[in-house]
């Protein structure tokens, strides 16, 4: 089975899969072209391999507007310009095949391409996708929460009693085939919170205190998406760059495979507690 959705910036969206709208032929969703990083020293032979950094992703569906009717002809041809619209920006695919389904994000390289029908009786198009991030991402995003104070006290209880302990920790697994960012959102009250990914030894510490109410999220992906901001309990949402220490923090990815994820802080409250959200990402479906 192969079936495509796209979900445009208005909420609105399409559906390519049987009839009437038919996908003919359906490239770009696994090939995705890679720029190779080397360096060459003088009077070296060949060259020297750095990194491999991906391409964006293009993705052209042929299909075919299945109908013979001239009247739903026009209604199907003025859907899918309106649904594919180039100005409305960034959208998201939704693709399953063969039983696996994953979703990028994607606009518009151009609008939609309608050829002459000629002695066709149906109406054949073309649709090219640009995505900025190459990567196909899982449709669930996982979430887990990390408290900055364990309580430990229970009845029955024997000498020294034990009432809690600083700090949690999670154990993360990433079976993408890359890397992926995280969003962290951290809730007050809470003194200079830190998110510690012990299997990279990368941290993210907030150098300020959170106060009860207070909702501090940071994305680390690359691009718009990545941000510091904090919501204060009203509703308005405030740049909060500063509230990081950006010497030494990271804005770390999850690493492929165990990655064990730390909380800490000075001084908490019961409700300090921090949610780490991701979507693994995959190089092809």
């Amino acid at each position: 089975m192969r079936r495509l959705t796209f979900e445009n910036a208005r909420g609105e969206s399409i559906v390519f899969y049987l009839s009437p709208l038919v996908i003919e032929s359906l490239s770009g969703i696994g090939e995705v072209g890679a720029d190779l990083q080397s360096q060459r020293s003088p009077n070296q032979d060949g060259d020297t391999y750095i990194d491999t950094r991906l391409q964006p992703r293009f993705i052209d569906l042929e299909g075919s507007i299945t109908v013979t009717d001239f009247e739903r002809i026009r209604e199907y041809r003025r859907t899918i310009s309106r649904v594919c619209n180039p100005k409305l920006g960034m959208g998201i695919i939704t693709l399953e095949l063969d039983g696996d389904i994953k979703q990028i994000g994607a606009t518009l390289d151009s609008g939609v391409t309608f050829f002459e029908r000629r002695r066709n009786p149906f109406q054949p198009f073309l649709i090219t996708w640009k995505c900025p991030n190459p990567y196909w991402q899982s449709i669930d995003q996982i979430t887990e929460p990390l408290a900055a104070f364990v309580p430990k006290f229970t009845f029955p209880f024997s000498f020294p009693v034990k009432f809690g302990e600083r700090g949690s920790e999670v154990t993360l697994y990433n079976d993408g085939d890359v890397p992926c960012p995280i969003e962290i959102e951290f809730n007050g009250p809470a003194t200079q919170p830190i998110i510690t990914n012990r299997t990279t030894g990368e941290f993210i510490r907030v150098d300020r205190e959170l106060f009860e109410g207070d909702k501090l999220i940071i994305n680390t992906a690359y691009g718009r998406d990545r941000m510091v901001v904090i919501d204060r309990g009203n509703g308005v949402i405030k740049n909060a760059w500063h509230y990081i220490d950006i010497w030494d923090s990271t804005l770390f990815f999850l690493d492929v495979g165990v990655n064990t994820i730390d909380y800490n802080a000075l001084a908490s409250g019961g409700q300090a507690v921090v949610n780490i959200s991701y979507r693994k990402q995959y190089v092809g479906i």
